[in-house]
């Protein structure tokens, strides 16, 4: 692997990191919201929120935990593509932001 190469994928997988711990973030604060609503509220709309805010924390932990072992270690896929790898990653992670700061400003409101 080129050294170019391994410098774009230690790049890609930093920022996938970075946006992973923005998911966290705001997943946090979508937790905190959401079990203030079901103290009020007692619906099962609402628990359900809680569930699925909780399972997307916990994956987002997991996947920034594995894409740190990725970088510390210099684990790389190129095996299976490498930089096409981590960048359809890097895109999951930014579509999920995208989409969790839209629920947080829908749930904000």
């Amino acid at each position: 692997m080129t050294l170019e190469l391994a410098f774009l994928n230690r790049i890609i997988i930093s920022a996938s990191i970075i946006i992973g711990i923005a998911n966290v973030g705001i997943l946090s604060g979508l937790l905190y919201f959401y079990w203030n609503s079901y103290k009020q509220l007692k619906s099962k709309f609402t628990i359900g929120l809680l569930y699925f805010a909780l399972i997307l924390l916990i994956q987002n932990i997991l996947a920034i935990i594995a894409l740190a072992v990725f970088l510390l270690l210099g684990i790389e896929i190129h095996e299976i593509g490498g930089a096409e790898i981590y960048s359809i990653l890097l895109l999951v992670t930014l579509a999920q932001l995208v989409a969790l700061i839209i629920l947080f400003k829908i749930t904000w409101d």
